[in-house]
């Protein structure tokens, strides 16, 4: 691509590379040079403009990034008109977006020309959400260079997975102390939790902390139709051998693994039972705050695979903001407004209470 200043009459089929006001005249940024323009200019006065010109083996930046999306989108994805260089990616319909990263980062390597940007991994998406786009930078780029950065990729490098479980089955186990409110706000946020999928709590039980009240209980959702089966356990996961885990073996499933490198989010486990998940969800699950089960949860309800390297590659970001539910804070809060000077401790008949309390009343003066 020729790229500089030249006069106006040589600027025809060119693209103008900058804005030019003069007078009446008004010249905008990527506009393409035909005569009427070559005479404003003159008439304007301007003596040279400053153009881009393809050559040989060049392509425009429209026609380069509409080649680059329509190869790259897959499945579930509306690729919009190319302008100004760009072409926007949108959802056609519900559901998680599956991004090939190596892929995109071997396109964005070819050329400093093009560039391909796209929303997080198995981010959840809605119809009509733009989910990634292609800009070409420059004003046109060399065929040979989009040729080279479309070669080898497949429709798999972007697409929408769309929702495939509708119907989920919630065990909430109990203990002497748990209100039955916390259940029942737990099941409202699970279910505003499945709606964005279409997905649906079709059964739910609540029996005691037990083994074998909840393997019971979990066979019971399952034979109910539920796809995927959510335990809330009254108190959390510790081992492989605990309550939900035990369970889950007991009516012929396994644990495929406990734990997860994410905050909140750590005491979850991912099982399955005859070829329908199982989660043990986390105390994190009963806030509607985004957190690691909501990582997992959406991928199962679009039927895809989380497998243990998944799992244990989360732990980049996978620290997230505090929430006011958990039970245990991970910073001490400092008491507001105040400073302790001094901690006075007293026993006994309380017989010394005058000389305490004068002495209290000194530490308070001198502060």
């Amino acid at each position: 691509m020729k790229f500089g200043p030249v006069v106006p009459g040589d600027a025809l089929g060119a693209t103008s590379v900058h804005s030019i006001r003069q007078g009446s005249l008004v010249l905008k940024k990527g506009t393409v040079i035909g005569p009427p323009e070559v005479a404003a200019l003159d008439a304007a006065g301007i003596k040279h403009i400053v153009v881009a010109q393809l050559e040989p083996g060049d392509i425009s930046e429209d026609v380069a990034a509409a080649e680059i999306a329509s190869k790259v989108a897959g499945d579930g994805i509306h690729v919009d008109r190319a302008f100004t260089g760009r072409a926007n990616l949108f959802a056609a319909s519900p559901g998680v977006l599956v991004v090939d990263k190596d892929a995109v980062d071997r396109l964005n390597r070819v050329d400093e020309a093009i560039t391909f940007a796209t929303l997080s991994a198995y981010k959840p998406v809605v119809a009509g959400e733009m989910i990634a786009t292609v800009k070409i930078i420059p004003f046109a780029v060399a065929k040979s260079a989009v040729d080279e950065a479309l070669s080898g990729i497949g429709k798999l490098l972007l697409r929408v997975a769309p929702y495939r479980i509708h119907k989920v089955g919630i065990v909430s186990t109990v203990l002497p102390g748990l209100a039955p409110k916390v259940i029942e706000k737990t099941l409202k946020i699970t279910a505003d939790r499945l709606a964005p999928s279409g997905a649906k709590i079709i059964a739910e039980r609540r029996v005691p902390h037990d083994q074998a009240a909840l393997a019971k209980a979990l066979g019971e959702v399952l034979k109910a139709g539920a796809e995927l089966a959510i335990v809330f356990g009254a108190s959390a996961i510790a081992d492989r051998r605990d309550v939900i885990p035990s369970a889950l073996e007991a009516i012929g499933g396994h644990v495929e693994h406990f734990g997860m490198p994410v905050d909140p989010g750590n005491l979850m486990m991912i099982g399955d039972a005859g070829g329908r998940p199982v989660l043990g969800a986390p105390g994190c699950a009963r806030s509607p705050k985004e957190n690691g089960f909501d990582w997992v949860l959406m991928r199962l309800l679009a039927g895809l695979p989380v497998p243990r390297e998944d799992i244990t590659g989360l732990g980049v970001g996978g620290l997230l903001m505090e929430i006011v539910t958990r039970p245990q804070p991970r910073t001490e809060p400092e008491p507001a407004g105040r400073t302790i000077a001094g901690i006075v401790l007293g026993a006994g008949r309380s017989s010394r209470m005058g000389v305490l309390t004068s002495c209290s009343k000194r530490l308070m003066a001198s502060h």
